[in-house]
């Protein structure tokens, strides 16, 4: 039997490969599931569900070499409560160095009546099942489905049979989300207290978010003796997604005043692994959602953005660099003081006298009333009496070749610090081609961050107005023009982010090379 030897340690078990692939159109190709398999085992967590086995032979293949890879996690895969799910289960994990079959079966009334069988009938397919998972691996874990809809007296009798049948693990899953907090913790504190046995077996808990409890419930569920949270990455998952890992142990490490429980986890990690969870799955973190959201560690408001200068902990409880962020993010908006205008104008370079900040205090308001947000570039912009007439480069002119002969070709002309200059290049499509061509005559490192483009008004003589951001080590500027040529629009918008760029450059000092469009001078 597995016994909870410290009763301060909660594992951390992720099913972002598993459930949280489950979300509709969050399937993720092969590689990039081993790959946030090995951010997961890098980062610390204790047990990765890697997949369904018996789903599909990509998922089977993709459970199999995970196993075969994992350095530190114990590697499980899930089935079904019969012998078919389970040794295939068990051929994709038994090459890990730690593994798990985790079998379960849905045991409230509604799920009973969708197999048609009697609450002997169930019980005894329970036995047989977990026994036979048992004989094939030593770490077994058993869930009943919709426990937290099943009968009290049948819920206690069916984990009795799976612990007797030799599950190590016994995981209650609040399927539906129903269960609010004060229920999960007398739920496990009472099925610890009540089983025969229970004291044996790790007790874990599942918790869907459809009513936004799922961490609450998770770590109430510790609160009555779990010792196993179940989770993944952002949140991912079925409906509204599960506890997400961030939340629950971002708040075991920043309450443990009254959550004195540990993990094993490296929360360094925890901002990289959900950007890339994000990217691979199609499923974007929300603004505002806690821990990674782009707004979690970002303050706005005047007053907070004050009190953020002065002492960070007057409105943070915790660390943006705990997570792995560079640090606080104050944005520009029509809510920002003169504190945090005056404070942005200094990272970038401009010293300001307090009758200066307050003309450009007004021009900002202007214009935070007509925009949701101020980035850096739009305050260069404010700063610069004649920002055009000082641009190092200004578009002279280009021609485009593009249709289904061949790769599109560009050739542009540039005014380079006074010098015209030109080039040609191919690409795929003719902006493509057009940024190509721009890149050859003026080199640089940034990357293009987003590329899009807007209709202003109706018909094949719309006037598009094109956005392109560009991105160095963090920092961002953009560019944006407008035209009924979307090809002369996108290069002229992207002439002008390289501009404030260079802008950025130059203020880092004197004699800097603006061609190297650096940004760490500037941090």
């Amino acid at each position: 039997m597995t016994n909870v030897t410290d009763q301060d340690r909660v594992l951390i078990f992720d099913t972002t490969l598993r459930d949280g692939e489950q979300s509709p159109g969050a399937t993720m190709t092969h590689d990039e599931k081993l790959e946030i398999a090995e951010l997961l085992d890098d980062m610390g967590v204790d047990i990765i569900e890697a997949g369904f086995p018996i789903a599909s032979e990509g998922d089977f293949k993709a459970v199999s070499e995970i196993a075969q890879r994992s350095k530190n996690a114990r590697i499980c895969g899930l089935a079904r409560a019969n012998f078919a799910d389970i040794d295939r289960c068990w051929e994709a994990v038994k090459h890990a160095e730690k593994n798990r079959i985790h079998t379960f079966i849905g045991t409230s009334p509604l799920h009973r009546a969708i197999p048609n069988l009697t609450q002997d009938e169930m019980a005894e397919k329970i036995h047989e099942t977990v026994s036979h998972a048992r004989n094939l691996c030593e770490d077994v874990q058993w869930s009943p489905m919709d426990a937290t809809r099943t009968e009290w007296d049948y819920l206690c009798r069916v984990i009795e049979i799976a612990i007797k049948a030799g599950a190590t693990t016994i995981n209650i899953p609040d399927t539906v989300g129903y269960t609010a907090p004060i229920e999960s913790a007398d739920l496990i504190k009472r099925l610890i207290e009540t089983v025969p046995g229970a004291d044996e077996v790790v007790f874990a808990t599942h918790c869907h978010n459809d009513l936004g409890m799922a961490t609450a419930n998770s770590l109430a569920a510790v609160a009555g003796g779990a010792r196993q949270i179940e989770c993944t990455i952002n949140g991912l998952g079925e409906r509204a997604g599960n506890t997400a890992l961030e939340e629950v142990v971002m708040a075991l490490r920043t309450r443990n005043d009254i959550m004195p429980w540990k993990t094993g986890i490296d929360t360094t990690k925890i901002m990289h692994i959900s950007r890339r969870v994000a990217t691979v799955s199609g499923f974007p973190v929300q603004f505002n959602k806690a821990i990674v959201g782009k707004n979690a560690f970002a303050h706005e408001s005047g007053i907070h953005q004050d009190g953020m200068l002065k002492n960070r902990e007057n409105f943070e409880i915790m660390r943006p660099e705990d997570i792995g962020l560079s640090g606080t993010s104050l944005p520009l908006g029509k809510h920002s003081g003169r504190a945090a205008l005056r404070d942005k104008l200094e990272t970038l370079g401009y010293e300001v006298g307090d009758n200066q900040l307050k003309d450009i205090f007004v021009r900002f308001k202007d214009l935070a009333d007509r925009k949701k947000e101020v980035f850096d570039d739009d305050l260069i912009a404010l700063m610069s009496a004649d920002d055009e007439a000082n641009d190092h480069l200004q578009l002279v002119s280009m021609k485009v070749t593009c249709g289904t002969g061949g790769q599109a070709e560009a050739t542009v002309e540039l005014e380079v610090d006074g010098k015209d200059v030109i080039a040609t290049e191919h690409g795929d499509g003719p902006v493509d081609a057009t940024f190509k061509a721009i890149r050859a005559i003026y080199p640089n490192k940034a990357h293009l961050q987003l590329y899009q483009v807007h209709a202003v008004t109706e018909g094949t003589d719309a006037q598009a107005t094109v956005s392109v951001r560009l991105e160095e080590d963090g920092m961002i500027a953009t560019g944006q023009s407008a035209n009924t040529d979307t090809v002369v629009a996108s290069a002229k918008a992207y002439i002008s982010a390289l501009n404030r760029l260079i802008m950025r450059r130059e203020k880092a000092g004197p004699g800097a090379d603006a061609r190297e469009i650096s940004y760490k001078d500037l941090t």
